[in-house]
């Protein structure tokens, strides 16, 4: 049975119990359908090696040795991954195009006396909704962008604001970066295609009557680049700002990069690469605090001179005075912090009138913009 996808997210994707990608493993570490997992029918290798005699030699003969390799492949699926799958199960088959070898696995798996369905046009199909996903949009439900300079902890308090049922994107949890030069996750991100993938299909469980928050980003996140749609719709939706003082942000941002902290080299070839962008004293300054230790005094230097003037000039392109200021003190109670978030936001939704609150320990005013 071949099966039509609607959509990225096609709810028909929860009805089996398997999805399996049948492409070589280098093909499904870029990229693949939600929970699929891998059997490759050809190994990397051996997918080179059909595709050069195809090439040089003829179709016949790279036919013949990949059937050949298949069945080979497909023996030891049968006898290891899939030994302990009873006659009920259901598996959903896909390769590049839907072919021949999608085809030729999910065959095999038919004449056993599975029920196998194959996806009509392939991994290549599901990648072309997605596409249209993420570029064309549009989004569904009503953008509102949390915004704030870099260490005011907008990361953090999202994903508070979604532990408290508020409709969240997380586009930096979905890159695996922090969106700066310092914020790379030693696993590295995932490719472009897997994030696109990722984002429309969150994009396509949102629910259009709740607002949709998403955190202030740049066009691109580490080497991610953030798709159209999404990308619009940032620049395009009103702003709730949190205002935070560089010391409770360098703070902030000395306590959570332990990965940076705890790899000093690292830190330094960043500065390298900064330093054509400023003065030569300003980043002896910064080399000097890297070398004794001075975790604080360096984060504050870098946000106050290198990243506070780059998100004022960005905010200047983007904010239109639709949205809200949030003043906060420090970052100590992030659960406070939140909370003053969620009545921003109250706001912001309700079109309330500009007005300044006081709660807990430090100061924090909630203002139109």
């Amino acid at each position: 049975m071949d099966l039509t996808l609607a959509s990225a997210a096609d709810p028909v994707l929860a009805g089996f119990d398997d999805i399996i990608d049948v492409r070589a493993p280098a093909e499904y570490a870029e990229d693949h359908l939600p929970g699929a997992i891998n059997l490759p029918v050809l190994s990397d290798a051996e997918r080179a090696r059909v595709g050069t005699i195809y090439k040089h030699v003829s179709p016949f003969d790279a036919r013949k040795l990949g059937a050949a390799l298949v069945a080979a492949n497909a023996a030891r699926h049968l006898q290891g991954p899939l030994a302990d799958r009873g006659g009920a199960w259901q598996p959903l088959v896909y390769c590049w195009r839907g072919g021949q070898r999608s085809g030729s696995f999910g065959t095999i798996l038919s004449q056993i006396g599975w029920r196998v369905a194959r996806v009509q046009g392939g991994y290549k199909a599901w990648r072309s909704l997605v596409v249209d996903r993420v570029q064309n949009g549009p989004i569904a439900a009503p953008v509102i962008v949390l915004d704030g300079n870099t260490g005011s902890a907008k990361t953090a308090i999202l994903q508070r604001l979604a532990q408290r049922g508020h409709q969240v994107i997380d586009l930096e949890g979905l890159a695996n970066h922090r969106g700066s030069l310092f914020g790379g996750h030693p696993e590295g991100q995932p490719s472009q295609k897997m994030f696109e993938g990722r984002l429309a299909v969150a994009l396509e469980c949102l629910d259009p009557a709740r607002p949709l928050l998403v955190e202030a980003e740049s066009s691109r996140i580490g080497q991610i680049t953030v798709p159209k749609a999404m990308w619009q719709a940032i620049c395009a939706a009103p702003r709730l700002q949190m205002q935070v003082p560089v010391a409770a942000r360098a703070a902030f941002t000395a306590a959570t990069y332990r990965d940076m902290v705890d790899d000093p080299a690292r830190v330094a070839a960043i500065l390298d690469l900064m330093a054509p962008l400023h003065p030569a004293e300003r980043v002896e300054r910064w080399r000097q605090a890297l070398a004794q230790g001075r975790w604080q005094h360096l984060s504050e230097g870098l946000l106050r001179d290198h990243y506070d003037p780059r998100y004022d000039k960005h905010r200047s392109r983007h904010d239109d005075g639709r949205g809200q200021i949030v003043a906060l003190d420090d970052l100590s109670d992030l659960d406070a912090a939140t909370g003053l978030v969620e009545a921003g936001l109250a706001r912001m939704t309700a079109g309330g009138s500009s007005r300044t609150a006081d709660a807990g320990p430090a100061r924090r005013a909630v203002a139109d913009l």
